[in-house]
Formats: structure tokens, sequence, C-alpha cells
């Protein structure tokens, strides 16, 4: 008996289908045209398999891919015509490889037989992505499409997550075959999970039992791993003080009373001091990025370090550790606890508070409680999470709008903090949050934005129109590219060169796409509006006018010292 004969295009749709695909974010051309064509069947009113969302630039369907994957925990999938389709996602793969999303990318190209004849619209995407993505891979024959498609959503969600590409050239689209399913969960020399020693574990455990003055830098790896139960199990039995990177601040609650706060150069100032004076610190997912340690010369030099990764490149690659522990840390740090003696570092503890108070006084109360003069992006953002309850998910741009972000939204639920971390891409938030309102359709997702980054993907709007994507995007407008300008500020004299930004009307353009807006100029306003847009239903487009020269504090220098953090401007 013969097998049914497909096309490869059909066949892809199979493929995604037993993968589990509900929504693919992409943009329709020439090299990918038998592949949309198929795509019509499996998004029929009446029965629609897959979810298509149609945005309005390639790039913002990589990321929108990536807001959905960052809060739902599943893949996230971009489908892409060739040439300029193609390399639009390029930057979207980058930001995905650096935070560890798990996205597949779908790329039309001309058929085998142009392959390398400067046909229309090729490009070698393969040669151009090998870099930044896990795998990628081309589909020369319809016959691999089945175990291409699984090989890739399996090298993409397991292990340390991250982006793979899949080239689909027209004549394995459009050619047919005798139709078989793949199911990839083995492949020879990768190893997605690899086991911890007995050995690593204990002497993990042993610097733990031992120390006096122990920190837990939380990183993103907890997230991906929905380890939450396992690291509060963790912390509680060993009394460990933890703070969170960017990426890992929802992996715990925020008001968990051994969190101390935020890592890094815009962090809070007590974890930030006392990792130069913990004797043990204790990484858990976390890459010991720069933005996290400062100069690494004298980064925690007194303190003994136990790392726990997935991935072993990352151990001792830029801070040196005493013991690494190899694996899952869903699996190893379960593994830890049960060695670990049941204590307290109360006193340790306690040592953070006189640096929250200074903090507190010179920084928060000013930036959260002001009480005349210009609205402060913190106190939108405080004002924003205290409405929602701390249960939205937060998505940021990158800049000031990015830091002010993730100090003040507070986190109750896991998956909440979707931003680009190790890229810095602006432009990345308001495609990420329309993913984000897929992905988690249950939740509220509010986006936080300056005016530099909204303009840079500001045709996503027409993505929030037709698809009625309830995406809260708050605007703090300050006329200017406030990082940068901030950066000026403080180490070009000033001189604010090409920093002053010409902005819209916001309100014409909310209204061109049929998105609610409000404007608030004045202090007294902001609670209203806030509200308004909160019990407003569907998509609102809140602009603030928020204080134009603002600065982002505490801040660690370029080169200085975790512990030398300035936490005062004098103009």
């Amino acid at each position: 008996m013969s097998k049914e004969l497909i096309s490869g295009a059909e066949a892809l749709m199979r493929s995604l289908r037993a993968e589990g695909v509900d929504t693919i974010f992409g943009y329709p051309g020439g090299a990918i045209m038998p592949v949309f064509d198929a795509l019509y069947d499996y998004t029929r009113p009446e029965n629609p398999i897959f979810n298509h969302i149609l945005v309005r630039h390639e790039q913002a369907a990589a990321h929108a891919a990536e807001g959905y994957a960052r809060v739902s925990g599943k893949v996230g999938v971009c489908l892409v015509t060739s040439g300029p389709g193609a390399t639009n996602t390029i930057t979207g793969i980058a930001d995905a490889m650096m935070d560890n999303t798990p996205i597949v990318v779908i790329a039309g190209q001309v058929g085998v037989a142009a392959l390398g004849s400067d046909a229309f619209q090729e490009v070698d995407l393969v040669g151009i992505t090998q870099p930044i993505s896990k795998w990628s891979y081309q589909i020369r024959r319809p016959e691999d499409v089945a175990w291409a498609v699984s090989q890739a959503f399996y090298i993409a969600s397991t292990g340390r997550p991250g982006p793979v590409v899949l080239d689909f050239p027209k004549n394995a689209q459009v050619n047919k075959f005798e139709y078989e399913p793949k199911h990839i969960d083995f492949i020879r020399s990768y190893n997605p999970y690899p086991k911890p020693t007995d050995e690593s574990v204990k002497q993990a455990a042993d610097l733990i039992n031992q120390s006096k003055k122990p920190l837990v830098l939380v990183g993103q790896g907890v997230e991906l791993a929905e380890a939450r139960k396992e690291m509060t199990e963790f912390v509680e039995k060993a009394g460990l003080p933890f703070a969170s990177t960017v990426l890992g601040l929802s992996a715990l609650p925020s008001s968990h009373p051994l969190n101390m706060g935020m890592l890094g150069m815009h962090g809070n100032l007590g974890p930030n001091v006392k990792t130069q004076e913990a004797d043990l610190i204790i990484a858990v997912g976390m890459r010991f990025s720069d933005r996290v340690t400062g100069r690494p010369s004298t980064y925690a030099k007194q303190a003994k370090i136990i790392h726990f990764d997935i991935d072993k490149t990352e151990f001792s690659k830029n801070i040196r550790a005493d013991v690494t522990v190899l694996g899952n840390c869903k699996e190893t740090i379960p593994m830890v606890t049960a060695l670990l003696e049941k204590n307290s570092h109360s006193a340790w503890a306690e040592s953070f508070k006189p640096y929250d108070k200074e903090e507190f006084d010179k920084v928060i109360s000013k930036e959260v409680h002001p009480t005349d003069g210009p609205i402060k992006m913190g106190e939108v953002i405080s004002k924003v999470t205290e409405a929602t309850q701390n249960k939205a998910v937060l998505v940021t741009d990158v800049g000031q709008n990015q830091m002010m972000g993730v100090r003040y939204f507070k986190y109750s639920e896991p998956r909440s903090v979707v931003t680009s971390g190790g890229l810095g891409t602006m432009g990345f938030g308001l495609p990420a949050a329309i993913g984000a309102t897929f992905g988690a359709p249950d939740r509220m997702v509010c986006f936080f934005s300056g005016d530099g980054g909204l303009q840079m993907t500001i045709e996503e709007l027409g993505t929030i129109m037709e698809q009625k994507a309830p995406v809260k995007i708050i605007l703090l407008n300050n006329n200017y590219l406030g990082n940068v300008r901030q950066w000026q500020e403080m180490f070009f004299n000033h001189r604010y060169s090409f920093t002053p930004m010409m902005n819209p009307k916001y309100d014409l353009i909310a209204k061109a796409y049929d998105i609610n807006y409000s404007l608030v100029t004045d202090r007294s306003q902001l609670d209203n509006e806030i509200q308004k847009m909160v019990n407003t239903p569907g998509a609102y487009l809140l602009e603030v006018a928020v204080i134009e020269e603002c600065d982002v504090l505490p801040m660690t220098p370029p080169g200085a010292s975790v512990n030398e953090m300035v936490l005062e401007i004098k103009r």
C-alpha cells in the first residue's frame, strides 16, 4: 500500500502541528508562497489549526516569537520569505541567542538549482546565522522536512534554549513525496541535560554549610528550568539571601523575605555592595555578564564561588568558579538542598538593610514618591504595578525605560519579565509585547517604552489594530534618547550629540490605529489615567510626559567595581 503523496509545504504544516504549534508570526513573500498557500487551509475560520499573526516587518516577527516564547515556555515560530525577509530576522535571532529564547525561524529560499547564482532575493542564510543560532539548516528535499522540523524544535527547546533557523528552498516546498512523520528526541553528540557528579553536589553543599555570608545570584536559568519551587526550598532551608539578574527577576517573588533585590549596573545598592563582602557566591543559571560583575579583576575576590549551570562553557568563562555543578538546576538544586543543614543567616541578611535605607533615601523616595516637579519614570512604573496587583507581565524596550521598569515593577508570577538583556535591542519591546499577549492571553501585558524605542518598530501598531492584541503601552516620553543622554551627561561633558528627539503627535497615531489613548502631563492626572488604562478592554496607549533630563540611579560606572555605585549626580 503506497503512502500519501504531499508537498514539502504541506509536510511543514503537518510537522508544525505535530510539535504542538498553535501560533505563527510571519510575513509572506515570493520564496515562501507555497508554504503560505498550504497555511491557508490550516487557518480557515471554521477550523483553525494555527493562528497566523501578520506582522508589519520581519524583525517584529522574530521579536514577537520571542515574547510568545518567554511568557509561555513554548517555542515561538516565525515564518518569512527569502532575501530581505530572512535578513530582517537576524536581529531577533541574535537577541534570542543572547537571552536563551527558544524560537524557530523558517525562511523561504530560492530553489536548489539556483543556489549560488545570485538569484533574485537569494542570500546565504545558513552562513549568516550559524554563529548566532543553536542550529541552522537548509532543507533541500521535501523528504527531509519532517525530521528537520522535529530536530529544530528539539534543539531549540532543550538544554540551554535558543534559536534555530530552517532555510527552505522553493523546490523542497513544492515537490511531492511519500510523507512519514518523524519524532526526534536524541541527537548523537548533543547532550542537553548533562548529569551532575555526586562529588560536585557534595562540594557545593559543604561550602554552603560552612559559609557565614552566602549570597545566591538567581539567573534566568531558574525561570527556564521552571525551578521556582526547588529554588524556594533551597534558599529557605539554609536561610540564603538572594539577588537576581534582570532576566531572573520573576523567578522568585519580589516579596520573598530573602530577596535582596536586583544585581547589576543599575541594580540595588545592597546586593552589589554585599557581593564584595560575601564569603560565598552561589550563582544559579546566570553567566556573570559584565553588567553584573563590573570590573572582573575586582569582583568578589574574597569569596568562594559555586556555579550551577546547564552549559559547561559558562564555567570560569568570565569569573573563576571554585565548584561547578553541571546540569539542569531543577535537578541539581534539590540534590544540594538534601545535603544542606537547616540554617539562618539573619544577621547577614539584616546587614543589607542600611544600604536599602540609603538607596531609598537618596534615590527611590525621590523617584517613586516625588512631591513636586515633573513626573518621574519610577513613579509611573510603581503606580502601574500597584494597579495590576503585581501580577502583570512586564515588557520593556531598551534604555532608561528598561532599567526603570525592571527596578520598580514587582513580580509575583513566574515568566513575568520580557526584555532584551544581552543584545539590548531597541525596538524589541512593542512586537515582543504583542507576542506576549498570545503566549499568555489570560494575563495583562504592560509594555514600557521610551519615545526612541517605540518609533523603531511603531509600524507594529498595525498588528495590534488587526489582531486586537490587548497591549497596554506606557510611553515614557522625555523627548530624548534617554540612556545615551545620561551617559553623555556623565562621561561626555553634557555634549548631547543627537540625543534630543522630535516626536510625532501620538494621539493622532493612536487614533489612526484605533487604539485607546490618554496623555498625562500633570501628576494629578496619573492615578486616574492609569486606572482607566487598566480597566479599559483591549489595547491602550498611555503617553506620560516625564522629566526630560532624568537619570537611572544607582549606577556602577563603566570600569568600576560593583560596590562603587553612584547614587547621586551633581549637575
